[in-house]
Parts: C-alpha cells; sequence; structure tokens
C-alpha cells in the first residue's frame, strides 16, 4: 500500500474510531460474484479509471426471457463483500435528509477541486423521486449556476426526460463530483473517493426505484469497474435496493447523434419499470 492510500485508510479507522464503529479487523472470506454483460457497441469511445472503494456493488439483473438468456456474453468480474464495511456504516444515516447532506457538505475543501470552483452543484429535483440521473460532474454552465445539467448536454437531458412523459421536476439529478474539474477534465479517482460517498448518502436518502448513470465515469463508480460502458450499457444492475442502468452521456450524443437511438432503447427500458408511456407527439 503506498503511503497515501495508507494516510486516507488510516484517516478512516480513526474517524470510525471516534464514531465507535470499531473494531475493523475480521477475519473474512473473500467471495466474488461474476455477472454477464453484453459486448455491444465496442467501438464506443470508453474511459478505464478506478472506481471509488465500495462496499456493496452492484450485481446484473439476469434477462428474465428465453432469447435474452441464452445468449452468450464474457464475465466481468465484481468482488462482493460478505459484509458492510466502515465507508457503507458513515454513508448510511437513518432519517438523513438531502439537506442535511447538503449542510454536512457544506462550503467544501475537502479535495482541490474546491480551488477552482465558482458554485458547489450539489443536485436538483424531487427528494423522493422514482428516478436518479447521475452525471460525472459540473461544466461551466453548471458551476455559473451552481444548478446540474443545464448547459448544451442538460438541454438535451431536458428532452430526453420529457420524451419519458416526465418532467425535471419529477426526477432528481446530481453527479459523482459536485465541482467543476478544471477545463472540464475527467475527475481523478482521488477526486471521486474524496466526493462519491456525498452521493451515496443522497442516494440512500433518496431510495430511488431507479438510477440511471449517464456516461462512463458515472458508470463505473457506481459498478466499482474499470469496464468500459459498451461491455454493459442498457444492462439492468441490483444496486442497494434499486435498480441501476446505464447510458451514453448527453455531451457524447452532441458529438455523435445516431447514439442517440440506443440510448432511447435505454430510456423505454426505465420508463417500463415505471410505468410510463412515452410523450404523444
Amino acid at each position: 500500500m503506498d503511503s497515501a492510500k495508507r494516510v486516507r485508510v488510516e484517516a478512516w479507522l480513526q474517524y470510525g474510531d471516534d464514531l465507535g464503529l470499531g473494531p475493523y479487523f475480521t477475519n473474512r472470506a473473500s467471495q466474488t460474484a461474476f455477472i454477464s454483460a453484453a459486448a455491444i457497441f465496442e467501438s464506443a469511445p470508453s474511459v478505464e479509471m478506478a472506481a471509488a472503494p465500495k462496499s456493496q456493488p452492484a450485481t446484473r439483473i439476469a434477462p428474465t426471457s428465453p432469447a435474452a438468456a441464452s445468449k452468450p456474453a464474457p464475465s466481468l468480474a465484481i468482488p462482493v463483500a460478505p459484509g458492510p464495511s466502515l465507508f457503507e456504516v458513515v454513508e448510511r444515516v437513518p432519517d438523513e435528509t438531502l439537506d442535511d447532506i447538503r449542510a454536512d457538505l457544506g462550503e467544501c475543501t475537502r479535495c482541490r477541486l474546491h480551488k477552482t470552483r465558482n458554485k458547489i452543484v450539489f443536485g436538483v429535483g424531487n427528494s423522493k423521486a422514482e428516478l436518479v440521473f447521475v452525471g460525472e460532474g459540473p461544466g461551466h454552465d453548471e458551476d455559473v449556476q451552481g444548478e446540474p445539467f443545464v448547459g448544451r448536454a442538460g438541454k438535451l437531458l431536458t428532452q430526453m426526460i420529457e420524451a419519458m412523459s416526465l418532467r425535471r421536476e419529477d426526477v432528481y439529478i446530481c453527479n459523482v463530483v459536485k465541482c467543476r474539474p478544471p477545463e472540464n477534465r475527467l475527475p481523478e479517482k482521488d477526486e471521486i473517493a474524496t466526493c462519491s460517498p456525498f452521493l451515496l448518502r443522497q442516494l440512500a436518502a433518496i431510495e430511488p426505484k431507479v438510477i440511471c448513470c449517464l456516461g462512463a465515469c458515472a458508470a463505473q463508480t457506481m459498478l466499482a469497474t474499470t469496464q468500459g460502458i459498451s461491455k454493459f450499457r442498457g444492462e439492468w444492475f441490483d444496486f442497494r435496493g434499486s435498480k441501476l442502468i446505464a447510458t451514453y452521456h448527453p455531451a457524447y450524443l452532441l458529438r455523435n447523434p445516431p447514439a442517440k437511438s440506443e440510448v432511447w432503447k435505454d430510456l423505454q427500458k426505465v420508463m417500463a419499470v415505471l410505468g410510463l408511456q412515452p410523450k404523444k407527439r
């Protein structure tokens, strides 16, 4: 273990000890669950990036139709912990609200992103939404306005939501990191590790029926994998009581309009779970 990682782990352990959550050293047998993922759109761009630490990774929901079940697919190994870790204990606070989480976040200076941000972009929408969209991080317009998905990609997301017969205020929209990375670069591993616990607390407070990850960064973080999104896009996973699906980011669709049809297929799966009908034109 490198020195930087050791310092972070020791800080977490000390924090847990202060809360009286120890001891942490138990003899747990390691287990591994294997999930299948359809290998489609191999040419789509992907981001190979290590995800934030997670104690209960998502597991794939097996297809119900015989035709889907018979299709051979490569396996994606995702480790499954046998019990809650310190990270999950800290993430889950009974009866915690979004306001509580925002207050705890404060004027955050926990990672380097605070040095160049204009505004923290916490999240917006229905605090009891059945559907939550999770993106990567704020862009320029979001950083100025303090609200997620308000630029060009945000307008496209709004159109996607309305096509599902919903309004922005019906869903909840947030990101993996709350501050804009400089020059709209991808969030780095330590930034994700620092900020993602707040995202997980948001999801625990909302308890959505469906989580829709927009883009590789959000999907890789939530699924604790470095696999490219094309490996599992459109597949269903169980995630802490919610159903999770990943699809392409609206910004990707602006650069690659033909992919809109694939995203619409994914959104139709979400609509089926939520009992929604497409908006009549």
